[in-house]
């Protein structure tokens, strides 16, 4: 089973005095990088919910947010005066700066800015805390189920890709047989010709053949095909494993490369160099969804 790294889930609550809704996003990562955005009145609690994401997220970039709404009729507020002050001495410096004059309603934007305005609920009853970590529980769930649901679709266009090297590997097999017949040919042919010029004794011929031999094993591509089908053979299977395997799959996508070059390098033929080229296309293409895959 494969699971991407892109995901998003969300979880809408309602507490007394308070709707909470809690966010996930999640995108690739070499590690598990957490960003929380959460109230003031979180705070104590930020450990427990990083150890909730830990435990679920292996790896990626998340991005938790929970934001809050007040709903609450009888609730008492107050003012956080020395914030308030500081927000007013900041403004009508920043107006002066500019030369822009202080704003008619100044009060009215000081109470918009962040912590301002403060309830008296700011302390959570273990009851509404229990309420809330369901919730980020139930975002999690939502975000996992993401991460599966684009894991299938990744899954199914690197199958499709394996499947396509295989084929092109299949293609290899008539210009392989043609590319020794033709060479050989050639250096017969060369080696007749050449071999006239010698005013001494003729060329052992014998030697020549052993020479063949030798040089036709360089060029052999057997061995590079077989293990390259056995390496693809494995990529598949390993898609099949039960936990996502992305950095498994990394190192066998890596065997394959060193495989298809060492193809190309023995090649000589226009014709297998050019389905060389498309095999290290797809593979590329492939090492790209791989970026994205826990």
């Amino acid at each position: 089973m494969i699971k991407s790294m892109t995901g998003y889930g969300k979880a809408v609550l309602d507490i007394p005095g308070r709707k909470l809704t809690i966010e996930i996003k999640t995108l690739n990562s070499k590690q598990l990088d957490l960003n929380l955005k959460i109230p003031g009145y979180f705070r104590e609690k930020e450990w427990e919910v990083r150890g909730m994401l830990t435990q679920r997220f292996e790896r990626g970039k998340i991005d938790f947010t929970i934001v809050t709404e007040v709903t609450g009729e009888m609730l008492s507020y107050s003012i956080n005066h020395p914030l308030a002050r500081k927000y007013h001495e900041e403004l009508k410096g920043l107006a002066h700066e500019l030369d822009a004059g202080s704003p008619a309603d100044i009060l009215s934007l000081i109470l918009k800015m962040p912590d301002v305005m403060q309830t008296s609920r700011d302390e959570m009853s273990d009851h509404d805390w229990a309420s809330i970590t369901a919730a980020i529980d139930e975002s999690i769930n939502q975000t996992d189920k993401f991460r599966i649901n684009e894991g299938k679709a990744l899954e199914n266009d690197m199958m499709n890709r394996v499947h396509e090297i295989l084929q092109l590997l299949a293609e290899i097999e008539p210009y392989e047989k043609n590319r020794i017949n033709d060479l050989r040919e050639r250096l017969q042919r060369d080696f007749s010709k050449y071999s006239g010029d010698f005013t001494g004794s003729a060329p052992d011929q014998n030697r020549f053949e052993q020479e063949l031999i030798y040089y036709f094993e360089k060029l052999d591509i057997t061995e590079e095909k077989v293990r390259l089908q056995k390496h693809c053979q494995y990529f598949l299977e390993t898609l099949q494993e039960p936990v996502s395997q992305g950095k498994k799959l990394g190192f066998v996508t890596q065997e394959m490369g060193r495989e298809i070059n060492t193809i190309g390098s023995k090649a000589s033929d226009a014709e297998i160099q050019r389905i060389v080229v498309q095999m290290k296309d797809e593979l590329e293409k492939i090492k790209e969804q791989l970026g994205n895959i826990l």
